[in-house]
């Protein structure tokens, strides 16, 4: 596959950050715009391919959810909330997950831009992706989920596997990556793994000895960590781990998803990663050269969203950017030091190396048992999203949609 000069295609909505989930909500689209705006004053925007992208579909978003919970979604507004009562609950709409002003054209600039990198990396245009307003990983098939209304990783892992036979999904949000492992529990096609603080802790799910069933089974795997883990500790569970993985199942893609609430000092996080920590994981993911997407994902503490995520564009597009943050928009956010780190705290980790080398050996005494990588037999190849046809969608379901309001 021949790649042109810049190898990387990052997507970028400006209207992003113009959304807001209400005064007391954890969730703030704007560390979105911030990251974005350190990636432009380290110059980063100039190495990379820079693309608004094209809004997902309703027919985008039903390949992996249902028709009414999409159509729900593309009619709700805060003014219609009372017509929409009995709906809300049917679909977990509420408090995680408010109805918000604009609330589907957020949704579709996130799936929009996880289904255009995934035809990037389908096309050749680029070895690797970023989508930081993608990550939505708890939404699920009929129902809104963890601040997550729709799942864009599983529409973009259904967009590579047209031409991927295996897709490797890796999660480093400190919450289980549940919405996608559900998806694909039962396809040896996808596999899932989830590193995530387990044991009375949202949403819950994610124990080890969860790796799927029928066709599916072992191709689900959950490392369930505990608090307080550190750079030191958590390096020396992914990497045996997903070296395994790569090894045994050998994708052809991979998405990873960056959720930056493992991140120490996170508003609702329990871990203590530094900066460095958590970004070694992008740059041990990129050594394979597997074409890769790199998604966004949890992050309460804003400020350290957008100095992680830039460093990690820095990393993708073999960057070390300089540690005293260039001027930008935002720069009373970054105060008193005005760096480009997240150092970790003095918490205590709670994780044993016991208990850690007893996990990395259940899980890889389960990978033992994959008996080689799968692959599929030759069919025709779904259609491709082109940017007119998607368009014409577009406006044939908004019409559909306007006759029955």
């Amino acid at each position: 596959m021949g790649f042109g000069k810049k190898k990387v295609s990052y997507f970028y909505d400006e209207d992003v950050g113009n959304y807001h989930y209400g005064p007391q909500h954890p969730m703030k689209p704007h560390r979105v715009r911030m990251a974005h705006n350190l990636v432009v004053n380290y110059n980063l925007h100039e190495k990379m391919n820079i693309i608004t992208p094209v809004r997902a579909t309703i027919n985008d978003m039903t390949r992996c959810h249902t028709d009414e919970y999409i159509d729900f979604l593309h009619r709700v507004t805060p003014d219609t909330m009372e017509k929409f009562q009995p709906h809300q609950l049917k679909f977990n709409v509420g408090d995680d997950c408010p109805v918000f002003d604009g609330l589907y054209e957020f949704c579709s600039i996130s799936a929009g831009g996880s289904i255009g990198a995934a035809q990037e990396l389908n096309s050749g245009n680029a070895e690797i992706a970023i989508n930081w307003a993608g990550g939505l990983h708890h939404a699920k098939k009929r129902e809104a989920s963890g601040f997550c209304y729709v799942n864009d990783i599983a529409l973009a892992a259904l967009e590579l596997l047209k031409y991927h036979q295996r897709v490797l999904y890796i999660d480093i949000d400190v919450h289980h990556g549940d919405g996608v492992e559900e998806f694909f529990y039962t396809t040896d096609r996808v596999m899932t793994c989830s590193f995530h603080k387990f044991g009375e802790y949202f949403p819950g799910t994610g124990h080890i000895k969860d790796t799927g069933i029928g066709v599916g089974k072992n191709y689900a795997v959950n490392v369930p960590l505990r608090d307080g883990i550190n750079d030191e500790s958590y390096e020396s569970v992914f990497k045996p781990v997903v070296s395994h993985i790569m090894q045994w199942f050998r994708p052809e893609a991979v998405i990873l998803q960056c959720g930056t609430d493992s991140l120490a000092g996170d508003r609702l996080g329990c871990f203590n990663l530094s900066m460095r920590g958590h970004a070694s994981c992008v740059r041990f993911l990129k050594s394979f050269k597997v074409p890769l997407i790199c998604v966004g994902g949890g992050g309460y503490t804003v400020r350290n969203v957008a100095r992680v995520w830039t460093y990690e564009t820095g990393i993708l597009n073999d960057e070390e950017l300089d540690e005293n943050l260039p001027y930008n928009d935002y720069l009373q956010y970054y105060g008193p030091d005005y760096k480009l780190n997240v150092l970790p705290n003095n918490m205590e980790n709670h994780n044993s190396r016991q208990y850690l080398d007893a996990t990395i050996a259940e899980i890889i005494e389960n990978l033992r048992s994959l008996a080689f990588a799968p692959s599929v037999q030759m069919q025709p190849r779904p259609q491709d999203f082109t940017f007119e046809k998607r368009e014409e969608q577009k406006v044939a379901t908004e019409e559909t949609m306007d006759e029955r309001v």
